[in-house]
């Protein structure tokens, strides 16, 4: 009885932490029409703890509504394509992980009021394919990132397959995210074009792999 009566302690406790983290998090992004320039001052400010900071930003994301790919472009007008796109992917992972561990601690109830939807359908698809229906939609930016790992943390997916399928599925979206911003600095330069090309083909294959997979039920959940 004690024990049990632990357990719900702490898992009071740790909705409590989550609902404030969210409120402040929120209170600071949200409505908040930050431009990847800012975020790069911003960032600055901290001089050698600059990477620290982005990568701390970038795991917290998740918790509100704040666009990943805004943050992803500020990553390379900061560090620049090489740097970058190794914070991005740390910080990616890291609030990948952060998601998917609230989601599977709290539960499915608290996680359909705090997500506003039912989440069931994903979270069943992505526990039959595991692996690799987590690298596939990571492959497509179409599908908002944070709702895949919440569903994930849902699902029985072991969490070593949810995040090698979110490291190798994220690969190409953050590449094509930070080298926008890394070249961002010259709008006028060919390789700036470049990298607006490479956007625009990582949209269109978006496109083509969900013409391409039966994923009709997962974009009704999300």
């Amino acid at each position: 009885m004690e024990t049990r009566k632990n357990k719900r302690m702490i898992h009071g406790l740790i909705i409590i932490i989550v609902l404030i983290a969210i409120y402040f998090l929120n209170r600071i992004f949200l409505f908040k029409d930050y431009t990847p320039q800012q975020i790069k001052e911003y960032v600055y400010s901290f001089e050698v703890l600059a990477p620290i900071i982005y990568i701390i930003l970038f795991t917290f994301v998740p918790l509100t509504l704040f666009p990943d790919s805004i943050l992803a472009i500020a990553g390379g007008m900061c560090f620049g394509l090489l740097k970058g796109s190794i914070y991005t992917m740390i910080g990616a992972l890291c609030g990948g992980t952060l998601s998917f561990c609230i989601s599977r601690f709290l539960g499915k109830c608290f996680m359909k009021k705090l997500a506003n939807k039912d989440l069931g359908d994903l979270s069943k698809s992505i526990e039959v394919k595991g692996f690799w229906i987590v690298l596939l939609l990571r492959l497509i930016p179409l599908f908002p990132y944070d709702v895949i790992s919440y569903s994930a943390g849902l699902s029985n997916v072991k969490y070593k397959d949810f995040l090698w399928a979110t490291f190798f599925g994220i690969i190409p979206g953050v590449l094509v995210f930070t080298n926008i911003g890394d070249k961002a600095t010259n709008i006028a330069s060919e390789e700036f074009y470049f990298s607006i090309g490479l956007l625009v083909f990582l949209l269109i294959a978006s496109v083509i792999l969900k013409k391409k997979f039966p994923l009709k039920k997962i974009e009704k959940t999300i």
